[in-house]
């Protein structure tokens, strides 16, 4: 077959598929650690010996895990395919190795997902986890940079990316992105140790600490800091990602689509601390917690994505992205 670089319809919106399904199962695995399903089937990779397990589209528990496990399973099936359609079709390096890279991640989330059950038992000295649950951490994370390789595909495969000329951004903006990126992985990072240690209602009050409205928590442990520093996080990303929206909107060499993307950003991180908000306020609710973890990936994802853009001639003259 003949590798290309012009513009693929085919394999561009194939890859804005998979950039799509991406958020069905990160829907599904949030909503499953939220309601506590994570082991409602003791086995894997069936789920009670069975691919269709009696009873699972009557129970919610089971409802969850279940379509979690299958949404994954096609997710793994589409990024197969197209690793394979990058690696035959696509002339640029750097995308067909950004599609090996998909496909690597996606089977040691399987991995991880799998030993996240099968060693859930096994218990690790001087911790209260046991082996399992600590699995748990790792694929909340390495789902949010798959998150990222799916969407950096899905942008040089786009129309705009291979076709419009560019004048290239101030390095500001590009600095800027580039760390409002690397502040919300270390969020993100942070939200899931949170999480995945049951730290969500640490500090039950919002937004003060105490119920007296007291800055600081009147007592500390390991879950009260993960908590503080989530909360303290959100505080220097708002400020961080309006920053960029507005270094965005300023930059003569920003087309006015990515410039009015900055403007969404500033949007999700607002939706994002008012559903922070919410969690504590309703004492967890299950569906505005999973509504948080999702505009959580889709901020990650959509300010990936905006950066992206203002590499794009460092992308295509294979330099590495730096800010």
């Amino acid at each position: 077959m003949t590798r290309t670089s012009a513009y693929q319809p085919g394999l561009a919106w194939f890859a804005t598929l998979g950039s799509a399904w991406v958020f069905v199962l990160v829907t599904l695995g949030a909503f499953t650690t939220s309601i506590g399903a994570g082991m409602v089937f003791p086995d894997w990779p069936l789920s009670n010996g069975s691919v269709n397990p009696e009873g699972w589209l009557d129970d919610v528990a089971m409802f969850a895990e279940h379509s979690h496990r299958l949404t994954g399973t096609l997710m793994g099936l589409i990024t197969i395919a197209l690793a394979l359609w990058l690696h035959f079709r696509e002339e640029r390096a750097w995308l067909r190795r950004l599609g090996w890279w998909a496909l690597f991640i996606v089977v040691v989330q399987g991995l991880l997902g799998g030993k996240r059950v099968l060693l859930d038992s096994l218990a690790v000295p001087g911790f209260a986890m046991t082996l399992g649950q600590m699995l748990r951490i790792p694929h909340g994370i390495l789902a949010q940079v798959f998150v990222c390789v799916l969407f950096a595909i899905a942008a040089g495969l786009s129309r705009p990316w291979i076709e419009s000329a560019r004048a290239v951004p101030a390095v500001r903006t590009r600095r800027l992105g580039y760390w409002c990126v690397v502040l919300l992985f270390a969020q993100l990072a942070l939200a899931a140790t949170m999480r995945h240690n049951h730290a969500g209602l640490a500090i039950p009050t919002f937004p003060f600490s105490t119920p007296d409205g007291g800055l600081l928590p009147a007592t500390w442990d390991y879950r009260v800091a993960l908590q503080f520093g989530h909360r303290v996080m959100a505080a220097v990303l708002g400020v961080a990602i309006a920053g960029f929206g507005h270094v965005l909107w300023r930059d003569p060499a920003v087309p006015p689509s990515i410039r009015w993307l900055g403007v969404g950003l500033v949007g999700l991180v607002v939706g994002q601390i008012l559903l922070g908000a919410q969690a504590v306020w309703s004492g967890r609710n299950a569906y505005v917690t999973t509504g948080h973890v999702i505009v959580g990936a889709l901020l990650l994802a959509s300010t990936f994505l905006v950066a992206f853009f203002t590499h794009r001639a460092s992308m295509e003259a294979g330099r590495p992205v730096r800010g």
